[in-house]
């Protein structure tokens, strides 16, 4: 088993989602011509149109904006924040703890944006991605606040007692008749089917599962051969390798076990495997850091003065300061989602009666995700040097070269150690994202149909677990930009009601501070 092996697997999972959808696995899908050519190229102008500057420069502009208005309010309960997830107020209702909500929240994030998309910032934007990645979280965590407390505002509670919450109902119930229009509904509306699209067509669905099975196929069987009948199964009229198969149903299976027992068994899940797998990640990159302190301090300034002056570190290879910020915000909004929409569906859940309060504690979900988790990965490169474009390695290579070097001590097999853990670790957190969005998409898909369609409801769970169930074995290539561009879409909605909102997320926050201690809440 080759270092070369497992590299190629990881890129299966997290670099190349649209390659991943065809090759080795199965029978490659000929996009060169025809309608679909046609179709796939449609799909990837709409996804850049809508992952351009102007939607990443809006999620920015919204995150400063909130962040004045706030007057910086939010970071100076920081510290409360981070109590508050471990704190149940007395006499709530709610679904899951505060706690739980946030886990389901980053089970959904925290994943392939913090191993590989960070690398893919650094490698194309160099060392002063990191810090404008930074940049994009500061102010991001005032978005995530100002989800998370409209989220608990405005939400309801169904007839057999579950909280209905999120973007869709903050922009129906807190718009409405603003600016003279009466029903601002339609907006909410769209921002449901977006989440659905994404959940079910593939972010949540078939490129996750997909991404697992490709990879397990490529360590445990790099050799397959689908043109030979003897070394595969027959499924579909096409050859797959054994690995395939059995990773497929081993992920179906246990998808199911979780996501068809609800929102309770979800948070349970993911309240497990994310810090476990948070936590060994964050350990093996302080240990790698800890190996290398002393020369933590010199990559820091690297970092700080390769921000605004590229050039002069990357022997060219980033020539502006606009590179390195489009590349470090850009990577930095995917990985932690402040101003998607997607964290709010699971905060509106949480077991309190203060909006303010898990606003706080969903803004956390920001700082753990980027601040630590991205920050933790960026360090290890930079102290490394793995991002040296002399080595003129890519994404995922990036992160395993800093690994090797980093457990360099454990001999001449640590890269194989290195691409392994990494390989687990990429493999955990999509499987949380299947969850996570499992959840998204439900309430989505709630919101349109109506609370008392509870059976509509447990059937698409059903119809969740067979798109994972069926996603090893489709080679649709565009699955991946269709999903990605809705995902993109939710924002829209979403930054519409921040921004016009933003007087009452200010006066519930002010009004939550005057009743508990002032600019630092008890």
């Amino acid at each position: 088993m080759t270092n070369t092996v497992v590299t190629t697997a990881l890129k299966a999972i997290a670099e190349e989602p649209e390659a991943a959808l065809s090759g080795t696995v199965a029978k490659t899908v000929e996009t060169s011509s025809g309608w679909l050519a046609a179709l796939t190229t449609w799909v990837e102008r709409a996804d850049d149109a809508v992952w351009g500057l102007p939607m990443i420069g809006t999620i920015l502009v919204t995150g400063v904006l909130l962040t004045f208005i706030l007057r910086f309010s939010h970071l100076f309960n920081l510290r409360n924040a981070f109590r508050y997830m471990f704190h149940t107020e007395e006499g709530t209702e709610g679904d899951v703890s505060a706690f739980g909500a946030l886990c389901t929240a980053l089970s959904a994030t925290i994943g392939t944006g913090n191993i590989v998309g960070v690398a893919t910032a650094i490698g194309t934007g160099g060392p002063g991605a990191l810090f404008w990645m930074e940049v994009a979280a500061f102010f991001g965590m005032a978005t995530k606040y100002a989800e998370g407390l409209l989220a608990v505002k405005y939400r309801e509670t169904a007839p057999d007692g579950h909280k209905l919450g999120g973007p869709f109902y903050y922009i129906e119930k807190g718009l409405r008749g603003r600016f003279g229009i009466g029903s601002w509904k339609w907006l909410a509306v769209l921002f449901a089917v977006f989440g659905v699209g994404a959940g079910l067509l593939g972010i949540g669905t078939i490129t996750q599962v997909h991404g697992i099975t490709s990879a397990t196929q490529r360590f445990f069987d790099p050799a397959f051969d689908p043109a030979n009948l003897a070394t595969g199964v027959q499924l579909f009229g096409t050859t797959y390798s054994v690995p395939v198969v059995v990773a497929g149903a081993v992920v179906t299976a246990a998808t199911a076990l979780v996501v068809i027992g609800g929102l309770k068994r979800i948070a349970s899940v993911s309240t497990v495997i994310v810090p476990f797998m948070a936590v060994t990640y964050i350990a093996i990159c302080a240990f790698v850091l800890l190996g290398n302190v002393s020369k933590i301090s010199a990559a820091v300034e690297l970092i700080v003065r390769a921000a605004f002056n590229p050039a002069a570190f990357t022997g060219g290879m980033v020539g502006t300061i606009f590179v390195a910020m489009q590349k470090g915000i850009a990577r930095g909004i995917f990985s932690n989602e402040a101003g998607l929409g997607s964290a709010p569906i699971a905060a509106a859940a949480a077991r309190t009666k203060e909006p303010a309060r898990q606003g706080l504690v969903c803004m956390t979900g920001t700082f753990i995700d980027t601040i630590v988790v991205c920050s933790m990965t960026g360090l290890t490169i930079v102290v490394t040097g793995a991002w040296e474009p002399s080595l003129g390695l890519k994404g995922v290579d990036i992160t395993i070269e800093a690994f090797s070097r980093g457990l360099s001590f454990l001999g001449p097999h640590s890269g194989v150690i290195a691409s392994f853990f990494l390989m687990v670790a990429l493999t955990f957190f999509a499987f949380t994202t299947i969850l996570g969005w499992d959840y998204y998409s439900e309430k989505c898909l709630e919101y349109l149909v109506g609370p008392n369609r509870q059976g509509l409801v447990k059937l698409y769970r059903l119809v969740y677990v067979l798109f994972v169930a069926v996603g090893p074995y489709l080679t649709v290539k565009i699955v991946w930009g269709v999903a990605d561009t809705m995902n993109g879409l939710m924002a829209f909605p979403n930054l519409v009601a921040l921004v016009l909102l933003s007087p009452v997320v200010w006066r519930t926050t002010k009004d939550y501070l005057e009743r508990n201690g002032g600019r630092n809440a008890r």
